[in-house]
């Protein structure tokens, strides 16, 4: 990969496009230190410690979010308003109308997830300041006349706005740069939040605390041993040759050439585990806003949580989490992978895959391979939703556990791979001359 970046710079326009990407990121990673005024971020930031999902948001923002800053939200209100918009063209006809029209199709599919952004951002806007905010005391309604309801107005649109600023952010980077602009904003933001847990780390052994030594080498050689086998999995993929008739038209002769479909271990990516743990996150976070250090949110941890001081709360949550993922993973992949589509398209254009005939055969072969490679990939994610939390406690140090969360690792490794096929192909088309000069 450091190769291919070098290769890059060497090229003027793809230099460009390389310095324009990283002046973006840039300007993101300030935005995500601006304070807001009207807000006590000490109080603001301990009250979103307290809740698991808000955690995992706030270390994709680069911890902007439990810092109260403007980048708060950072790109979490896009990124469920794409989710959503990409479920509903499965259930709606006239969005699986929309899909399928091409350019003007995608404007409109890009304008409706816009406008839901819009609204995701002000609910989720209201429930964290509002809810959160008011209840720890960390609204200073001083500075606004006394009026808490003018303090948590003024908020949320700041909040709104930061969201729709970091949203058109990536969407620039994703015209004018190199890669997924969401998907880097969101590394970026992954990256920041381990860079401070490390250094944290260093502050503590020029301290003189050996025991940082300790977990620093600890953490670093499981973190290369997990980034392997996560990397090792994610490239690899089952390929179906597929051989393509010779067709006479006219006077040329077309086709007689083999191709291969590929078909990814872990071709849904991290969007199981997001689903997953949005959904159990979801029950313990509506109770926390509403009803903040109750009995029902403590007993709700007891019974149903990932860190309850109980086995038996900590089996069910394991139990729920596994066929979540399991249930998820084979939804996205009839989503991402549509065998019929494939097979009507192999035989229109006069292929075929060896000892299956076209047409229902093929389809019907290529659903039961998928299903097969869905299984494997379902059973990769279960396991690493719980390796690395158990992994990574071995290293003695709570800041150094919570460096990568699961989704973190997955999405890291998928950005990055992703990036460097993005820069690879970039440098192949300013390189490629073609046969005739």
């Amino acid at each position: 990969m450091f190769e291919t970046i070098k290769n890059a710079f060497r090229n003027k326009d793809i230099r460009k496009k390389l310095l324009l990407t990283l002046l973006i990121l840039f300007i993101f990673r300030l935005g995500c230190y601006i304070p807001i005024p009207g807000l006590d971020r000490s109080q603001f930031g301990n009250a979103i410690n307290g809740n698991d999902f808000l955690q995992l948001m706030s270390g994709i923002t680069g911890n902007a979010l439990a810092n109260g800053t403007l980048f708060a939200l950072g790109i979490g209100p896009y990124i469920n308003a794409s989710i959503i918009i990409q479920l509903l063209t499965v259930g709606i006809p006239y969005l699986e109308r929309l899909s399928k029209q091409g350019e003007e199709g995608r404007k409109k599919i890009t304008l409706y997830t816009r406008i839901l952004t819009i609204i995701l951002a002000i609910v989720q806007s209201v429930g964290i300041i509002v809810n959160f905010a008011n209840t720890s005391g960390a609204l200073q309604t001083s500075l606004f006349f006394g009026s808490t309801w003018f303090t948590g107005v003024y908020m949320t649109v700041v909040y709104t706005a930061g969201a729709m600023l970091v949203m058109w952010l990536g969407e620039r980077i994703t015209d004018y740069g190199i890669g997924n602009g969401i998907s880097l904003i969101i590394f970026i933001g992954i990256l920041s939040t381990a860079g401070m847990s490390i250094l944290s780390e260093f502050e503590s052994l020029f301290g003189g605390n050996l025991d940082s030594l300790l977990s620093l080498g600890i953490f670093f050689a499981i973190a290369v041993v997990l980034f392997f086998f996560i990397v090792y999995v994610d490239l690899a993929e089952r390929k179906i040759p597929v051989q393509y008739a010779k067709q006479v038209r006219g006077t040329k002769m077309y086709g007689g050439q083999s191709s291969v479909i590929p078909m990814k271990i872990t071709g849904s990516g991290v969007m199981p585990l997001i689903f997953a743990f949005a959904i159990l996150s979801f029950p313990s976070m509506i109770i926390s806003l509403f009803w903040p250090n109750s009995t029902a949110q403590q007993n709700l941890a007891n019974w149903f949580s990932g860190s309850s001081p109980y086995w038996y709360g900590r089996v069910i949550y394991a139990v729920v989490m596994c066929v979540l993922i399991f249930a998820f993973a084979f939804f996205y992949a009839q989503m991402e992978f549509n065998p019929d589509d494939v097979a009507k398209q192999i035989q229109s254009n006069g292929g075929f895959i060896q000892g299956i005939r076209p047409g229902k055969p093929t389809a019907q072969y290529l659903k039961k391979i998928n299903k097969r490679i869905t299984l494997f990939g379902a059973i990769f994610l279960t396991l690493l939703a719980f390796i690395p939390s158990v992994a990574f406690s071995w290293t003695g140090s709570a800041s150094l556990v919570n460096v990568f969360s699961t989704t973190g690792i997955l999405i890291v490794v998928s950005v990055a791979l992703e990036f460097d096929k993005q820069l690879q192909s970039q440098i192949m088309m300013k390189t490629y001359k073609g046969f005739l000069k």
